[in-house]
């Protein structure tokens, strides 16, 4: 993952969160950096898409969600996705 990456996802995320009217209480870089190493893990999965499943709980096809519940891949994703989080630097 290069800075400059990291940096386009960051704004991109901060225009989400604007979107929906909500308030950031989280790092911008450390979602941005679980972002993408989460797509990197889940490979065909987009990071702006982890990013709205994470912050809005929108689904990823029938990867994350089954009947309104989230799936063993879903819990999976979040749990790689905070442990992500928290090791950004």
């Amino acid at each position: 993952m290069n800075k400059q990456e990291n940096l386009f996802l960051a704004g991109s995320v901060l225009k989400y969160v604007k979107d929906n009217d909500w308030e950031l209480k989280h790092n911008v870089d450390a979602l941005s950096y679980a972002a993408i190493k989460t797509a990197n893990l889940f490979s065909d999965i987009e990071p702006m898409k982890v990013i709205k499943f994470m912050l809005g709980d929108v689904p990823i096809g029938g990867f994350t969600h089954s009947y309104g519940f989230h799936t063993r891949d879903g819990r999976a994703m979040r749990e790689f996705f905070g442990t992500k989080y928290y090791e950004y630097e």
